[in-house]
């Protein structure tokens, strides 16, 4: 009996930490990734800043989601199944660069994204009164879109070479990725300079599908957001 009130006396004090340190989470989470894609990426691509800087903060990076996601198991399973497809994917990657590791690797990284995206989406689109962290929630899925389709655009490039056109063919930007990361965010706001140009048919496709997407989410967001404050003020 002792054992048993011990327990949930415990599993009480997790969910509490859990709680309290959720919402700081999601807005380290937000410093974390805007960091990583506006500034660490570019940085590394151009030789600045070493590869390690890259590994250290994808690894705080998924300390960071593991907070957020910690209250939902299947999320943390699914992200810690990631975490290991990723590490394995990259090593084998390294000393063995192939499609088939890449896409190992690859596929770490989505399932992480989309068990993250998941359980912000319940944040963001529940029930409840409009909050700021439901809105830095919002910006972190919009964020996540453009890594999801650069991961697809990464893939594509691999498994079909000239999909893409005048994409750097060697050093370290096409190694880390800038150049398409780049591509998919100038996508996603519909921006398009046209430096560099979707070929494969394929590729135009998934072009077109992530504009959509970065044209619908904002004005469905927007709407949920506002139907949810007007009935909280009826409430």
């Amino acid at each position: 009996m002792s054992a048993e009130l011990e327990r949930k006396e415990w599993s009480g004090r997790l969910k509490e930490w859990h709680e309290g340190a959720k919402e700081p989470g999601l807005t380290a989470l937000l410093v974390i990734e805007s960091v990583l894609i506006f500034l660490i990426i570019p940085l590394t691509a151009t030789g600045v800043v070493p590869q390690i800087t890259l590994e250290a903060t994808f690894g705080i990076l998924v300390i960071a989601i593991l907070v957020v996601a910690w209250h939902s198991h299947a999320a943390t399973v699914a992200v810690l199944i990631a975490v290991l497809l990723s590490a394995v994917g990259s090593f084998l990657f390294h000393h063995d660069p192939k499609p088939s590791t890449e896409w190992l690797s690859a596929g770490g990284r989505f399932l992480a994204l989309v068990a993250l995206s998941l359980v912000i989406a319940r944040v963001v689109f529940g029930r409840g009164r409009v909050t700021f962290h439901r809105v830095q929630g919002a910006i972190l899925l919009y964020l996540n879109f453009a890594l999801m389709f650069f991961i697809f655009y990464r893939l594509l490039s691999i498994t079909v070479p000239h999909s893409f056109a005048n994409l750097p063919e060697s050093g370290d930007e096409f190694g880390s990725g800038a150049a398409l990361l780049y591509y998919s965010f100038t996508t996603l706001t519909t921006l398009g300079y046209g430096d560099i140009l979707a070929v494969h048919p394929l590729a135009r496709s998934l072009s077109n599908l992530e504009a959509v997407i970065g044209q619908l989410y904002p004005a469905t967001l927007l709407a949920r957001l506002v139907s949810l404050e007007l009935q909280h003020r009826r409430e």
